[in-house]
């Protein structure tokens, strides 16, 4: 194979070797800026803006403005960008995902494409995990744009309206994806235009886009607000769930869930590969007894059925220390992918409430959705999108099919010397603990430093207190102390230091051997007495006249000139010792995710190693294939410390992460899917909501609004005997404010009248109260009630797809029943909309102060990437969405009550 692939060149080799002229050309471009002054490398810029008014293109551009941005990092920043790095950067500008290995400098590379896309003055975005590395990198690359005359802003979390305005408005704007996407929910939930924050989405790089658009992107973004006070049911549910008797199945187990001695053993089942728990017939019968039903499954007891089955996920598949901490009596959930803790957020559904019931901790007010979005469906809306990430490859297809982007792997700056050995199967955790930490004692002996990889906090701790026990002094970087991990991570490197760390925690910061000498410096002016605040800004290099900042700076560059030369010995030992090793001890759903373990060793061409130990009882070959490999495992009579290495059962652990990405990758189209029947909704009443507040004349969509409402009364009131007329009259008066004595029993006349009779008074309406106050009077009533009927409409969709995945036992696609079904609700709210407008429209009476005022006050952030708000719903305003349980009845079929009539002069009304 190894001849053949030197014979055909892989897609990213001749991605790269297609890019390599434009390489040449800045190359070539060099010398002749490197002699211009400082000021004529900052009139460079202008110069870049003219000509691209005049009509040439970025692409026309990009050599020279990337030689621009290469000698200005020489000046400010004192790094050159090497060619890999201008790869990467043509591939970003390209809008395109760069694959580049931890350690090559993915934020300078952005720095490139980040300066050319900024020259068009739409406004470019970087988006980052996390708000630590949203605000290191504007800092500090900001130094860069400042110098070549561009504006930074920087969006993070509790920011004030007008701060975050300043910060889109800038030429170059960093922050996280969860801040991006919340705040274009929020900016289509305003009430005046000046209160929107962001700008036309135009080009956004998104570092680390593996864990913003992959790993994140199964839970979309929610705003909610408080729904009703939390119910008594939590802890009954959770004192009769308690009681039961569960049994615990693993995919082997699943052919034998329907067997009828498991009803009469256990009350619940509980299915790990699913994350399912379930009722049994014994369960079921327990349940009618205890809360004194006679049948469980009747509709009027459906809320007790749904708190049942949120105790029964809280006990069965929720654990603590894994999937949430318990901490000052609240229930925070800790991140899957990276371990952190998720403060503010919380599941929803109720799912939270019933896990606070189970910790016995004080249970909050469950949230009602006010707006949401999935990040699949938030980023396609940039013009360009493009990312960057040192493990995208196992995911290509996903990226290429979800964004339609494609992954070029640009080769290292220097060869790759890392040795990654074969992985150690062990019989149980117990023999695999016990290895990992001999293989940590015989590195730390010699002074190698180690990077303990651990999948949950649980984990982490247990190996903790057994290193303790060993006399190996360590570091342990977890959720629950994540910060100061950024500094942790930092020394990770440094001669015979020990860190242990839950999967992707500091993931952004690079582990230099030997140590950091910034973080260094910090760690030692904070013994000084100097204050976090005043550390920072000595540290930002950028130009003050503030003595006390001076002075700090001064200690700040005294101490990292100390801790560079210390260093410089430390990494000499370091190297001798083999470089970083990592060992990861389990392996993670995802290969991607242990990949990116694995890339921590081995930055720049340094050497290292990593290895995995595997245990027969961890939790991914428990649920993937753990049978057949204890079955094998027995038959070697191997002693359980014996460790084994087949390539068979290394075969078997790849083939499971395989299956468990493929699920993942199914659940996050599934989510998709149905987002998209939103996402068109979503678009159509947002568009609504711009025009309203963009100051429109909305007199003519109201006139037409008038003539669709009017033709809606008469055409329901209508049947084969003719109209119903003492009907008609009522609602002609209640919704029109119109009495009326004789009906014409023409109906597209008696349309017509109506529609001029309601003209002409709307007419003298504004008249009374002026043109101008009218047409903003129609303002405010669009906004009120698109917004109120737009947030019950969002509750009704999240009913119908709870719900609809029962469609797929009549052989139906439940996808395409949301699609069907939610359009006829959606086209319901609309014409909900035109007739609540026109109501209170026609009622007006006299002059009437008018103000616009927030349908919802967002407040706080809930679940996972959720945001609180609390709504003010208007008096009329029903309080629950109508769910549509029956078969669907078009509008002119006969009534399925048996009365003869029509079903939209009937039950439809």
């Amino acid at each position: 194979m190894g001849f053949l692939s030197k014979i055909f060149k892989s897609y990213s080799e001749k991605e790269v070797q297609r890019v390599m002229p434009i390489v040449e050309k800045i190359n070539n471009i060099e010398p002749n800026i490197e002699k211009l002054t400082d000021e004529q490398l900052k009139a460079k810029t202008s110069e870049f803006k003219e000509r691209l008014q005049k009509g040439e293109t970025l692409d026309d551009i990009l050599p020279e403005a990337f030689a621009v941005v290469r000698e200005a990092s020489k000046r400010v920043l004192g790094m050159r960008h090497f060619d890999v790095q201008l790869i990467g950067g043509i591939i970003l500008h390209q809008g395109r995902i760069a694959e580049m290995r931890t350690g090559e400098g993915k934020t300078l590379v952005a720095t490139l494409p980040v300066y050319l896309n900024a020259l068009s003055g739409k406004g470019v975005h970087v988006v980052t995990v996390n708000d630590y590395l949203a605000k290191r990198d504007s800092e500090w690359m900001g130094k860069l744009y400042k110098f070549l005359g561009l504006t930074v802003g920087l969006v993070v979390a509790r920011m004030e309206p007008a701060q975050k305005k300043e910060a889109y408005q800038a030429d170059i704007t960093y922050g996280t994806n969860n801040e991006y996407g919340f705040d274009y929910l929020r900016d289509n939930m305003v009430i005046n235009k000046q209160d929107m924050v962001q700008r036309p989405l135009n080009y956004a790089i998104v570092d680390e886009i593996d864990s913003i658009l992959i790993d994140e992107a199964r839970t979309p973004l929610i705003i909610s607000g408080t729904a009703a006070e939390s119910s008594n049911l939590y802890n009954l549910a959770n004192d009769f769930v308690k009681k039961l008797k569960a049994k615990t199945i693993i995919e082997e187990d699943a052919k034998n869930l329907e067997q009828a001695e498991d009803n009469e053993k256990y009350d619940y089942v509980i299915d790990l590969k699913a994350k399912s728990a379930t009722l049994t017939e014994r369960g079921t019968k327990k349940a009618e007894e205890y809360f004194k039903l006679e049948n469980l499954n009747d509709i009027d007891n459906s809320d007790i059925v749904h708190h049942i089955n949120k105790a029964l996920h809280a006990h069965g598949i929720m654990k603590k220390d894994i999937d949430y901490i318990v901490k000052d009596g609240e229930v925070l959930i800790v991140d899957e992918f990276t371990g952190r803790i998720m403060y503010g957020r919380r599941y929803s559904d109720g799912l939270h409430q019933a896990i606070e019931a189970k910790e016995n901790v004080k249970i909050a007010n469950e949230s009602k959705t006010l707006a949401t979005i999935t990040f699949q469906n938030y980023f396609r809306m940039y013009d360009k999108l493009a990312g960057m990430t040192g493990t995208a490859m196992t995911e290509e297809a996903e990226f290429r099919e979800i964004y339609n982007l494609d992954v070029v792997s640009i080769p290292t700056n220097k060869p790759m010397i890392r040795q990654d050995l074969n992985d150690i199967i062990y019989k149980n955790e117990r023999a695999k603990f016990n290895a990992v930490v001999q293989d940590i004692k015989k590195s730390y002996e010699k002074g190698q430093p180690v990077l303990v990889g651990t999948v949950s906090i649980e984990n982490s701790e247990k190996l903790s207190s057994i290193l303790k026990r060993e006399g190996v002094k360590h570091e342990v970087l977890n959720a629950k102390y994540h910060e100061k991990e950024a500094e942790i991570i930092a020394q990770a490197g440094k001669f015979g230091a020990v860190t242990i760390a839950t999967n992707m925690a500091g993931r952004g910061t690079d582990i230099m051997l030997g140590g950091n000498s910034e973080f260094l410096a910090k760690q030692e002016m904070r013994k000084q007495g100097y204050s976090d605040e005043l550390i920072e800004q000595a540290n930002a290099h950028n130009e003050t006249k503030d003595e006390q900042v001076l002075e700090a700076r001064k200690v700040f560059n005294k101490y990292q000139e100390k801790f560079e030369n210390e260093i410089k010995e430390e990494k000499e030992k370091v190297l001798q010792a083999g470089g970083l090793k990592i060992i990861g001890t389990e392996r993670h759903e995802s290969r991607r995710i242990d990949n990116q373990l694995r890339g921590r060793s081995g930055r720049q061409g340094d050497p290292g190693e990593s290895r995995f130990y595997i245990a027969l009882d961890d939790d991914l070959m428990k649920i993937f294939g753990g049978d057949m490999i204890t079955s094998l495992y027995n038959t070697l009579k191997a002693d359980e410390n014996m460790p084994i290495e087949m390539s068979l059962l290394s075969k078997t652990v790849e083939n499971a992460q395989k299956r468990v990405e493929g699920k993942h990758f199914s659940i996050r189209k599934h989510v998709l899917q149905y987002d998209d029947v939103m996402n068109t909704q979503r678009e159509i009443i947002y568009k609504q909501r711009r025009e309203v507040l963009n100051g429109e004349n909305l007199k003519e969509q109201i006139q037409k609004m008038m003539h669709s409402v009017i033709e809606e009364i008469v055409t329901t009131h209508e049947n084969e005997e003719g109209l119903d007329k003492e009907s008609l009259k009522t609602e002609i008066k209640s919704i029109l404010d119109i009495d009326i004595t004789e009906i014409n029993e023409n109906v597209p006349e008696l349309i017509e009248n109506l529609y001029n009779k309601t003209l002409a008074n709307y007419e003298a309406k504004e008249k009374e109260i002026g043109e101008e106050q009218i047409r903003e009077i129609e303002r405010v009533v669009m906004l009120k009630v698109v917004d109120q009927k737009w947030m019950d409409h969002i509750d009704a969709m999240d009913e119908l797809k709870d719900g609809i995945g029962l469609r797929a036992y009549g052989q139906k696609d439940p996808v395409a029943q949301y699609r069907i079904e939610g359009f006829d609700m959606f086209e319901q709210m609309v014409n909900d909309i035109k007739i609540d407008v026109v109501k209170i429209l026609t009622h007006i009476k006299g002059i009437q102060k008018i103000e616009r005022k927030q349908t919802v006050k967002i407040t706080g952030e809930g679940l996972k990437q959720t945001e609180n708000a609390i709504p003010h719903k208007s008096q009329n305003a029903p309080s629950t969405p109508i769910k549509n349980e029956g078969p669907q009845v078009g509008r002119n079929d006969p009534c399925p009550c048996g009365s003869g009539k029509k079903y939209k002069q009937c039950c439809g009304k």
